[in-house]
């Protein structure tokens, strides 16, 4: 039976996401999880109406009004969201990152729709006596963090998840071209909840950038908490895809 005639891919995956989030501690929330990672795993770029983009395209639809002039780096397409979930689309510019941040007491789960990505998933860790931070950790907040992966990402890759305590802080950089992701978080971020975005930058210096790999994984760093970065932000697009009703 063709696609259209049934509920969208899509759509069956915003509700197997309220099913699996609704009860994050519930006894079926792994379960329900597995089943969504399933559901996640067969979305295709062409299921949300998307197409790769060229440079060129990338600019021209630059989402909402330019800022400064400038086209944003990161755009949003914004699908759906209830209290227990959100979802949408990120574009990436060739080039582009999504710096370091966090998703406080959250779950995630992202699905690469086209181009790769690299993702670099890190942990918070306890304050140790044992492991006193460096003396650049006057400058302001600072955490130990477990930096415990880095990996590449395609259309091919299934889903990268986090939980609120496994790979719970991430960068992601759009390599070798454009790129676009599905995701899902859960629940929102809310400030008025303490689910509030921060960001990070390591004491030590940026993460490694394409063609340089990091010291052995995982492996124990610092970060130092920073304001959002000023080369940053996100604009908005219209979603062109199935209507999604919850």
């Amino acid at each position: 039976m063709p696609r259209d005639n049934m509920a969208s891919l899509i759509q069956r995956v915003a509700r197997q996401a309220r099913i699996t989030f609704r009860s994050p501690a519930g006894p079926t929330f792994g379960e329900n999880l597995h089943r969504l990672q399933q559901l996640l795993d067969e979305v295709r770029a062409e299921d949300l109406h998307l197409a790769p983009r060229g440079p060129s395209a990338a600019a021209a639809a630059g989402g909402g009004l330019p800022w400064s002039g400038v086209v944003p780096p990161v755009s949003y397409m914004h699908i759906c969201e209830t209290e227990s979930f959100s979802m949408g689309v990120f574009l990436l510019r060739s080039g582009a990152c999504i710096p370091l941040h966090d998703h406080p007491g959250m779950n995630g789960m992202l699905k690469v729709l086209y181009g790769t990505l690299r993702i670099a998933c890190l942990d918070t860790l306890p304050p140790s006596a044992a492991a006193p931070p460096p003396p650049a950790a006057a400058a302001g907040p600072c955490h130990r963090a477990l930096y415990r992966s880095r990996q590449h990402y395609t259309p091919a890759s299934p889903p990268c998840l986090l939980s609120p305590h496994t790979d719970n802080l991430h960068q992601i950089d759009a390599v070798d071209g454009p790129a676009a992701f599905l995701d899902i978080l859960a629940p929102p971020y809310d400030p008025q909840h303490g689910r509030d975005c921060h960001y990070y930058r390591l004491l030590e210096g940026p993460l490694p950038q394409a063609g340089a790999e990091p010291p052995g994984l995982p492996r124990e760093v610092w970060l130092m908490e920073t304001p959002q970065a000023a080369d940053f932000w996100c604009g908005g697009e219209p979603y062109p895809g199935p209507r999604v009703c919850l």
